[in-house]
């Protein structure tokens, strides 16, 4: 593959590996020594990521096109939210920019539209996409608009890469991000394999708190274990400190401790269950959320967490840094990975390629969040790394908890 500017050949990575049935083409993201403005679209370089004060955020956004491909694709970015709603939009805004010029922009045309963080305005758009020609769209992140999609029928209508978290896919209709559920079920999963029988899951209430029951007890229930009780917990006020007297109320010694907190920190559910003697000696199991908090301090030490191999997306990480003067994150993973994938099918397979039976293939795909493959239900599977929590770090001590 060929990229403006000159070449560097010894770089090399499976960013976007499509392995289809009898097909197998790896896509090499080689580094152009041009500047990033040199391959990309000028407009959409210039766009400012700020509004006129400095304040991130501000009025709707153009829509924007990048690449010079004959594959139209949409993308759907809440790119003027307020808040870090909207700073994630436009980091992953910077990823797909950054994956059109490693591999997207001689195969495929990307337009990007902003969906101002608004179910409403999402779901206008992302309907409208279904029928503007593109064969597939990446996006929404918005969850009412991923379930609005989701919804509506029909054999023609383009496959589907949402991007909203705790959405459970549908035909075809896929879910892309790897979901606190899946997260405690492998990191379950790991340990129950290596023994242990008598679980207790601690999880944050709300919708999805049924959801990670689910997936925990299933995962738990192929190696003979199984969850002794389930709490559903308030993460303000003393919910920990309730959760912890309930849980030992209710059962004796579990020998391992699942807690999902949502969104938010598990130090104050970890505060109140290391203060006291009930469950020392249990392993603690995390999830991927945790990662979202500064994990460092004895409350973590020790705790096993599996969710996306850190170093598959070093190299990204490196590159968008530099690029954009700003760190990379999951958001800027999944953006940079579903542009390559749709580039790596268009040139595998062509237009006609973005079909259920393509994007359903058992092999799966890598890119900088691992080997993942897509169900027939929308759903998502990925092949994650288990760590352990040692000094604030995440240690890799298996390289994967599920075999594809």
């Amino acid at each position: 593959m060929k990229f403006r500017g000159d070449q560097y050949s010894a770089y090399k990575w499976l960013w976007a590996m499509v392995l289809l049935p009898a097909l197998a083409l790896e896509l090499s993201a080689c580094q152009s020594n041009a500047t990033l403005a040199d391959a990309l679209d000028p407009a959409a370089v210039n766009e400012a990521r700020e509004d006129g004060n400095g304040v991130p955020g501000g009025p709707a956004q153009d829509k924007q096109s990048l690449g010079r491909g004959d594959v139209d694709i949409s993308m759907l970015l809440p790119l003027s939210a307020p808040g870090s709603v909207g700073e994630n939009g436009r980091k992953m805004r910077d990823a797909a920019q950054l994956a059109m010029s490693d591999l997207g922009n001689d195969l495929i045309t990307l337009t990007i539209e902003d969906t101002r963080g608004d179910s409403a305005v999402a779901k206008g758009l992302a309907v409208k996409a279904l029928g503007s020609g593109a064969k597939a769209v990446i996006g929404p992140t918005e969850l009412p608009a991923a379930k609005h999609l989701a919804s509506i029928s029909g054999t023609k209508k383009p496959v589907v890469l949402a991007l909203a978290e705790n959405f459970d896919g549908a035909p075809g209709v896929y879910s892309v991000r790897l979901s606190e559920a899946d997260s405690a079920a492998a990191g379950a999963a790991a340990i129950a394999e290596k023994g242990a029988r008598k679980f207790v899951l601690l999880v944050a209430a709300g919708p999805h708190a049924a959801a990670v029951e689910k997936r925990v007890a299933n995962s738990l229930s192929i190696y003979g274990a199984s969850l002794a009780v389930t709490i559903p917990y308030s993460p303000g006020g003393n919910g920990g400190e309730k959760a912890v007297a309930d849980m030992a109320a209710l059962v004796s010694q579990p020998e391992a401790i699942v807690i999902a907190s949502g969104s938010y920190s598990p130090s104050t559910i970890l505060s109140s269950l290391r203060s006291g003697k009930f469950g020392k000696g249990a392993v603690l199991i995390g999830t991927n959320r945790w990662s979202e908090h500064p994990i460092s301090g004895d409350l973590f030490e020790g705790a096993y967490i599996a969710t996306l191999d850190q170093a598959e997306a070093g190299p990204i990480a490196v590159r968008f840094k530099s690029a954009f003067n700003s760190d990379a994150d999951a958001n800027v993973a999944y953006s940079y990975d579903m542009v390559a994938l749709t580039a790596g099918i268009a040139s595998a397979v062509g237009p006609d390629g973005f079909k259920r039976e393509v994007l359903e293939n058992r092999t799966g795909f890598r890119g900088s969040t691992g080997v993942f493959r897509f169900r027939a239900d929308g759903g998502s599977e990925r092949a994650m790394p288990f760590y352990r929590i040692e000094k604030g770090i995440l240690k890799k001590i298996n390289k994967s908890t599920s075999s594809f």
